[in-house]
């Protein structure tokens, strides 16, 4: 059967209902930009009307949303028409008129939800707000397989479906994969980024960064792992809700941190930063840990994250560049520039380190508050958050320690050769240069987002 002919189908509504058949090809023409109808889905006829006609389209937004339904119906798409006639098309619209644009969207976005068409995100990916061409071919593409398995009345595992549609070969990819896809243009958008010293500084890493970063085969996040380990039996705080002091001296002599404490002694938590940022890992950025009472203790995500050594590696390594509270994209900037310099492990004095972090950022465009240039003092909270991350991981050489744990299994029962790291300078282990990929990836694949939208 021919697909309809929007022209016809027009022409024929100007013949029944003249009334309304200029709001019909204003509203087809926003719908299907010039295609055949049969190119639309259910998710296209939801989006336009309870988002595009809202917000984008001039008129009389029920006369419009009444006029596509008369022309769809013409074109035999019932369950399409009967849309634009529901009382959530109503509802909806009238949100938007007494509540505002947010409340209308928030009502887009539940009334959406509900029907079943909209992909859900999954472990492999989350979607973006912002889409380029691939993720968006790939979203329609998995809105059209739930709609067409809700149609034919199967039972339908959304994640289940969406995994299967986003990562099985296609033969309109050339055998390649909607996740591929999406995942190269990330990391594609993600190199050119902003200025000619960063797209230098990260031109290399569209190569490197293509493959999943695996965990390395020697001992890694033994930080994380002990205090997660200690949490079992849960890890006394103090009246401050502070590590004991026990504990913490235990942490700084296990680690080597006690060459970066504040005070040269350690009382307790305050005067071992890395402590702190471990402890702001576990609980806030994994989830691992939770306070009960005056202890910390292990949770069921923490659990599984003591069993399986690759999904601690996978959840803990993109906390190098997770934002902070307040935080701003300046400041995960710096901190991202600066593991790029440091991923192939040569030690690196700090004030060349910032030397070139400036250059990456002031090349960006970023500026100080006043409109100056970016220098030493504004990189100054954003390395330490990134050095005591490391530390906290187990990922950066502590000052004054021989790194061994990297050594390949034949040389660690030999000598180790010193490779001593003073306080001025940067050095990742062979694991730490690993999980700098490994952040750097997720940040790289991560969904683009509008500001205000998680």
């Amino acid at each position: 059967m021919p697909a309809p002919d929007v022209a016809a189908l027009l022409a024929q509504l100007e013949r029944s209902e003249p009334d309304i058949a200029e709001s019909a090809r204003v509203a087809v023409e926003w719908l299907a930009g010039g295609e055949a109808l049969e190119t639309i889905s259910q998710f296209d006829v939801c989006e336009f009307l309870w988002y595009t006609l809202p917000i984008k389209v001039p008129g009389d937004q029920a006369t419009i949303a009444r006029a596509l339904g008369r022309l769809l119906r013409l074109a035999g798409m019932e369950r399409y028409a009967a849309l634009c006639d529901s009382p959530a098309t109503a509802r909806i619209l009238l949100t938007y008129v007494r509540e505002g644009e947010e409340a209308g969207a928030a009502a887009y976005h539940r009334e959406l939800e509900a029907t079943g068409v909209l992909p859900p995100d999954i472990a492999e990916l989350s979607w973006s707000s912002i889409m380029g061409p691939e993720e968006l071919g790939a979203h329609v593409a998995c809105a059209a397989a739930l709609e067409l398995a809700i149609v034919t009345g199967d039972p339908v595992d959304r994640e289940e479906l969406t995994r299967r549609w986003l990562t099985a070969p296609r033969a309109e990819l050339g055998g390649d994969c909607w996740l591929h896809r999406v995942h190269g243009e990330r990391l594609n958008r993600w190199v050119l980024g902003r200025g000619t010293a960063r797209r230098e500084l990260a031109q290399p890493f569209e190569v490197r960064l293509h493959a999943p970063i695996a965990a390395p085969d020697e001992s890694h996040l033994e930080p994380l792992r002990w205090l997660l380990g200690l949490a079992r039996t849960g890890v006394r705080l103090t009246e401050r809700l502070n590590v004991g002091r026990a504990v913490a001296a235990e942490a700084a002599d296990r680690f080597g941190w006690g060459n970066r404490t504040r005070s040269g002694v350690v009382r307790g938590e305050a005067d071992v930063p890395a402590l702190t940022e471990l402890r702001q890992i576990a609980v806030h950025d994994l989830g691992a840990l939770r306070r009960s009472g005056r202890r910390l203790v292990l949770t069921t995500t923490g659990r599984n994250l003591l069993d399986d050594r690759a999904a601690m590696w996978q959840a803990a390594t993109p906390t190098l560049l997770a934002p902070a509270p307040g935080e701003h994209d300046f400041e995960v900037s710096i901190r991202e520039s600066a593991l790029m310099i440091l991923v192939d492990g040569d030690v690196v004095r700090d004030d060349d380190l910032r030397a070139r972090v400036a250059e990456v950022v002031n090349g960006e465009g970023w500026r100080t508050t006043d409109g100056g240039r970016v220098g030493g003092a504004d990189l100054t909270g954003p390395l330490a958050r990134l050095r005591h991350r490391l530390d906290a991981l187990g990922l950066e050489a502590a000052a004054g320690k021989p790194e061994t744990a990297s050594l390949e299994p034949e040389a660690a029962s030999r000598e180790p050769v010193r490779r001593d790291v003073d306080a001025g300078t940067w050095r990742l282990t062979t694991a730490g240069r690993r999980g700098a990929l490994a952040a750097l990836r997720a940040q790289a694949l991560r969904p683009r987002q509008y500001a205000g939208l998680g």
